[in-house]
C-alpha cells in the first residue's frame, strides 16, 4: 500500500506591512515532494483557502534554484495539483499516514493560530501519525497540544528558522514572532547547527527542518519514520 502524505501550505501573501509579497518557499515545498513521490508515496496538497498558495517571489530567484525547485518548474503535474490545493477545513487526518508543512513566511501569519490546522496537527498526533515542518512551518506546532494536553513541542527536541538566519533575510522587524524565540518559550529542546547549514530533527512523532537547506532531510526522515 502506497503511503499518502498530506502537505499544508500558507495561502497568505502579504509580507506584514512592507507592501511586498510573501508564500511558500519553493524549495521546501519540491525537495520534499519529489522525496515523497519518488519514494511510492500518494501526496494530497491542501492550504487554508484552497487554490492556489502564493509562492514567495524571493524563492523563485535564480540564487536559491535546485534541481527540485527546476523539476518542478517543469512538472506540469505537479503545478496542475498545486493550483488545486484542497481546504483545510475538508481534509481529515485519518485519510493520511503523515503530515508535512513546508516554510516560507507565509505560515507565520495563517497556520498558526489556524484552528483547522490545529486541530490537524493533534489528530494526526492521537492516531500516532508523525507530523513534520520545515523552517517557518515549525511554528505551526506552537499552539498544539499533545493527547495529555501539554505544549506538543515541550521537553522536544525542535528546530526552525533561527533568529540569525532571519536577521541575515532582515526581516527581523517584519514577522510576527521569532520562530527560534516561541519555540524556546512553549518549552522546546530548540537546537540550532550554522546558518544556512542542514539539521532535522526527529522527537516522537514530531519532525522539524532548520531552514530550506534541510527541506529534503525533513522529508527523508519523514519517509524512514513511515517506514
Amino acid at each position: 500500500m502506497a503511503k499518502k502524505i498530506l502537505m499544508v501550505l500558507t495561502s497568505h501573501a502579504d509580507l506584514g506591512n512592507t507592501g511586498e509579497k510573501t508564500g511558500f518557499w519553493v524549495e521546501e515545498f519540491a525537495a520534499p515532494y519529489y522525496a515523497f513521490v519518488d519514494a511510492g508515496a500518494e501526496v494530497t496538497l491542501a492550504s487554508p483557502a484552497g487554490g492556489q498558495p502564493p509562492i514567495d517571489p524571493t524563492s523563485t530567484l535564480a540564487d536559491f534554484q535546485t534541481d527540485a525547485t527546476k523539476r518542478y518548474d517543469a512538472d506540469s503535474a505537479a503545478q496542475a495539483l498545486m493550483a488545486n490545493t484542497h481546504a483545510l477545513s475538508e481534509v481529515n487526518s485519518s485519510d493520511y499516514d503523515a503530515v508535512f508543512y513546508p516554510g516560507g513566511h507565509g505560515p507565520l501569519w495563517d497556520l498558526v493560530d489556524n484552528t483547522d490546522s490545529v486541530s490537524l496537527i493533534e489528530s494526526f498526533v492521537k492516531e500516532e501519525k508523525p507530523v513534520a515542518g520545515v523552517c517557518h512551518a515549525s511554528a505551526v506546532f506552537l499552539n498544539v497540544k499533545d493527547a495529555d494536553g501539554n505544549a506538543l513541542v515541550a521537553g522536544k527536541k525542535v528546530t526552525g528558522f533561527t533568529n540569525s538566519e532571519e536577521e541575515a533575510v532582515q526581516l527581523t522587524d517584519v514577522v510576527p514572532f521569532l520562530v527560534e524565540d516561541e519555540l524556546i518559550k512553549k518549552g522546546g529542546d530548540y537546537q540550532k547547527t550554522e546558518d544556512w547549514g542542514v539539521l532535522a530533527l526527529e522527537d516522537g512523532l514530531l519532525i522539524t527542518g532548520q531552514n530550506p537547506a534541510s527541506s529534503e532531510l525533513a522529508a527523508k526522515k519523514l519517509l524512514t519514520k513511515l517506514g
